[in-house]
């Protein structure tokens, strides 16, 4: 009989801060198999929605990717980014005195 490898399932993330540990497991191991494609696009789903270290930990893992895998993982983050499209955030009123 062979063996199978259980993963975990992870939580689906909400907010920039999510997909950024999203990524972290992804490129470490952590909870799960190691999967640069999948690090790249949370880490690159991390950057777009404003998560400060997202950007570099994205060029990071590249550096180990190849061309089409990092085309794999953009078309992946466009793809998720367009099914979960991010509420659009109301601008504060300010009020002046008259």
């Amino acid at each position: 009989m062979a063996d199978i490898e259980m993963q975990a399932a992870l939580p689906e993330p909400t907010d920039a801060g999510d997909c950024f540990i999203l990524g972290m497991s992804y490129s470490s191991g952590a909870g799960v198999v190691v999967d640069l494609v999948q690090a790249h696009k949370w880490f690159n789903i991390a950057a777009m929605r404003g998560h400060q270290d997202g950007a570099r930990l994205r060029r990071e893992i590249a550096e180990q990717m190849a061309d089409a895998e990092i085309g794999c993982a953009q078309r992946a983050a466009r793809d998720w980014l367009k099914a979960h499209p991010q509420a659009p955030v109301e601008a504060p009123v300010i009020r002046v005195a008259a």
